[in-house]
C-alpha cells in the first residue's frame, strides 16, 4: 500500500499514519527523517544535503528527490510506504511520479484530512503540558484537575508553536502549498478526501472503507 498523508498541523495526521503502519505493516516516512538518516549515513544525496543544510540553503528538490527514491527502495518498504510532508509542491510532486515510475511503483491513494481552520486553532492552542513528567492536556477537552498545574504538582506550557499567530501563520503555509496538490492529485484520480473533524475512530475507518474501495 503506497500513500501520501495530506492535512494541516493538528488534523491528525500522526494518528492515522500510526493506525495504517500497524493495518499495512508499512512505515511512515518524514522528508525531516529521510534527510536525517542520509545525512548520518553519508550518502552521496546525504551528503549534498548536508552542504546545504550547513549553509543555511533549503535542501534542492533534485537531492530531497534523490533521497526520496534512496529510501523507498530500503527493505522495509517492501509492502509500501506512507509519505508525510512530502511531497509540498506540484513540482515535486512531478518529480515524485518520475521517481515512482522509475521503481515500478504506483499510488494507491493520497489521504487528505479536511478540517476546520478556526476548530483546529482552538484545538492547538488549548493544548498544554508538563515539562517534567511530559504528561499533556487541553485546558478544554482534557483539563488538569487544578488549573495550570499536572497532577506532578508541575505548572504546565504551552509551547511555542501552539501560540495562536503561529498556528494562522502555518495554516497559511499549508493552505498555499497544499492547494495546488489537492487540484493536482484529483485530476490524476488519486486523492481521498477524509473529513478530519469527526471521532478519530470514524476517521480511520472511512479511510479505510475508502482504501477497500479503491
Amino acid at each position: 500500500m503506497n500513500l501520501i498523508l495530506l492535512g494541516p498541523p493538528g488534523a491528525g495526521k500522526g494518528t492515522q499514519a500510526q493506525y495504517l503502519i500497524e493495518r499495512y505493516g508499512i512505515p511512515q516516512i518524514s522528508t525531516g527523517d529521510m534527510l536525517r538518516a542520509a545525512v548520518k549515513a553519508g550518502t552521496p544525496m546525504g551528503v549534498k544535503a548536508k552542504e546545504c543544510m550547513a549553509s543555511g540553503a533549503l535542501v534542492p528538490d533534485e537531492v530531497v528527490i534523490g533521497i526520496v527514491k534512496d529510501r523507498l527502495q530500503e527493505p522495509d518498504c517492501g509492502k509500501g510506504f506512507i509519505l508525510d510532508g512530502f511531497p509540498r509542491t506540484v513540482a515535486q510532486a512531478d518529480a515524485l511520479q518520475g521517481c515512482l515510475d522509475q521503481l515500478g511503483r504506483g499510488l494507491d491513494g493520497v489521504i487528505a484530512l479536511q478540517v476546520d481552520e478556526d476548530a483546529l486553532v482552538e484545538r492547538l492552542t488549548g493544548r498544554r503540558s508538563c515539562p517534567a513528567c511530559g504528561l499533556g492536556y487541553h485546558i478544554k477537552f482534557d483539563p488538569p484537575t487544578v488549573a495550570d498545574t499536572c497532577r506532578c504538582g508541575t505548572g504546565l506550557v504551552q509551547r511555542d508553536d501552539d501560540r495562536e499567530e503561529t498556528i494562522r501563520k502555518r495554516l497559511q503555509v499549508y493552505r498555499e502549498q497544499t492547494m495546488p496538490l489537492i487540484e493536482y492529485y484529483q485530476q490524476a484520480e488519486s486523492l481521498i478526501v477524509v473529513d478530519g473533524m469527526l471521532e478519530i475512530e470514524t476517521v480511520r475507518d472511512d479511510i479505510q472503507a475508502a482504501l477497500q474501495a479503491g
